[in-house]
């Protein structure tokens, strides 16, 4: 068995007996549990993509060493 799918499932369980809600809010609230993680991932992108605009320098420090990691191992 797939290593997500295991972990997926896992969460759904876990989601159905932990819960404090109605049945249908523990069916839902279980079946959506990846969207939080995914959202984290989407929020750190936005925030690191906003700090290049923000601060120019950090921009920088980034594009160089995305630079010198694409010629060193290209």
């Amino acid at each position: 068995m797939n290593l997500g799918l295991v972990v997926y499932v896992v969460g759904v369980a876990w989601g159905l007996v932990r819960i404090d809600a109605r049945p249908l809010a523990r069916v839902v609230l279980a079946l959506l549990w990846p969207l939080g993680p995914i959202a984290f991932a989407v929020t750190l992108t936005i925030l690191f993509v906003a700090s290049l605009i923000a601060f120019p320098l950090f921009g920088a420090v980034v594009l160089t060493a995305a630079a010198v990691t694409w010629w060193a191992f290209s």
